[in-house]
């Protein structure tokens, strides 16, 4: 299999989590265990452990050990805007948040249309990322929605699938023709669901909020329809499509039609859009100006309940930085967009979790196994052999999202300020201890 992640050598982490809860969807595991670590494999994982001379105790207490969790969807700003992130940051702020692999989009300057900006990426990867990072190929070249990259090329040098993320695809001949080369590859296309036509100068949900504030609204039909013709294709074509950032209840109805005619059909829902309404953007702040835009509580319970039953496989957060300039200004010109990729699972876990709409075990799967499965990488998986990839939480740990101590580049976070309960406080990734904060 062609490589598909890169981070940065390390020394493997020999280490014994003691008494923790272990929760894996993978082995079937919810039980209390102690889970050894040794030259970043897991060796043994057991009810009781005896601890070699030397090797370093985490006592587990009431803290949780995860599967490490997997984004399918991140901007890291490399190429070109690496004022807002570069892979050094975005890594450490993945390794905070629990992530033992993530994916950056191909939306920089210059566009990942090349295998040559590719490789170039992964070289950067391999010397500067604290975790595994890996990339994905834009559809189109320079994201321009005329001329396809060099798929075959582009999946020969990594590229985890194809993506004008940010940009619909403009046509269902284009659309048609990059399913059908991407099919040869191997590798799925990722849409970004949106009919511009009907977006206009929109710059969040068109209903009552929106009448409300007197701001240009984007109709929640404009996803589901480009959705729809996306779908219609992949189940003609036979070929793998995979949808960023669902977010209304129509485009759910589309994939579960989809997979019944047999498409190979794979979605992924954002950290906001499940916690997250369109009344969130009466003060106006930026940073809750997002794409596709928040949406009201009967879309964000909607979409809940598809990650609940699978019709929704994975959550990726979007981490999109964006420079203060961008940002402090009138809400109708700000950047959309938000950080996320350190207040995931607290913030999934804070909402859904302990509000009673998801168990621990289905995050678990949908923040870790499953993104992994559709990258096509390794699963995370708490056993003896495993490499370890596995994260420690704290699920009564309450922290305020703060500027100060979050280690991405840029600081536009939906939760400033917010308190929250759950805590990432120790990730082991490739089998290196990648993060630490057992406080």
């Amino acid at each position: 299999m062609t490589q598909r992640l890169w981070s940065a050598a390390g020394q493997g982490a020999d280490l014994l989590i003691r008494g923790a809860r272990v929760v894996d969807p993978q082995t079937g595991v919810d039980d209390q265990r102690d889970v050894l670590i040794a030259d970043g494999r897991v060796a043994k994982v057991a009810r009781k452990i005896a601890a070699a001379k030397g090797i370093r105790v985490v006592d587990g207490g009431e803290r949780i050990v995860l599967p490490g969790f997997v984004d399918l969807h991140a901007h890291f700003r490399v190429p070109g805007r690496e004022d807002e992130e570069d892979l050094e940051t975005a890594s450490a702020a993945a390794a905070a948040g629990g992530y033992v692999a993530a994916f950056g989009m191909a939306n920089t300057d210059p566009v990942v249309d090349t295998a040559s900006v590719l490789r170039s990426l992964a070289e950067r990867a391999a010397a500067q990322a604290t975790i595994p990072l890996g990339f994905w190929a834009s559809v189109t070249r320079k994201l321009a929605g005329e001329q396809l990259s060099e798929m075959w090329e582009l999946a020969d040098a990594g590229a985890v699938g194809f993506s004008d993320d940010g940009r619909p695809l403009p046509t269902a001949l284009l659309a048609r023709r990059a399913l059908q080369y991407a099919k040869v590859s191997g590798r799925p296309v990722a849409v970004h669901g949106q009919d511009d036509s009907l977006t206009a100068d929109g710059v969040m949900h068109e209903g009552a909020v929106s009448a409300r504030l007197g701001l240009a609204g984007m109709p929640a039909i404009a996803e589901s329809l480009d959705v729809a013709r996306a779908v219609e294709i992949a189940v003609y074509e036979g070929a793998r499509l995979h949808v960023c950032h669902v977010s209304t209840p129509e485009t759910l109805d589309h994939i579960r039609r989809g997979r019944g005619a047999g498409a190979a059909l794979t979605c992924e829902v954002t950290p906001h859009h499940l916690t997250l309404t369109d009344e969130t953007v009466t003060s106006l702040d930026p940073n809750f100006k997002m794409n596709p835009p928040l949406r009201p509580e009967s879309y964000r319970r909607a979409l809940v309940e598809g990650l609940a039953d699978g019709t929704i496989d994975c959550v990726a957060t979007d981490h999109a930085p964006h420079a203060r300039h961008e940002k402090e200004v009138p809400f109708e010109a700000a950047a959309f967009g938000t950080i996320g990729l350190e207040t995931a699972f607290a913030v999934v876990h804070d909402v859904c979790v302990l509000g009673g709409d998801l168990s621990l075990a289905i995050v678990a799967e949908r923040m870790s196994q499953a993104p992994a499965r559709i990258a096509g990488v390794e699963v995370p998986a708490i056993r003896a052999g495993a490499l370890a990839n596995l994260c420690l939480v704290d699920p009564q740990r309450t922290w305020t999202v703060d500027r100060a101590t979050l280690q991405s580049r840029s600081d536009n976070s939906a939760w400033y300020g917010r308190t929250l309960t759950g805590k990432v406080v120790l990730t082991v990734a490739a089998g290196r201890l990648a993060w630490e904060d057992l406080g």
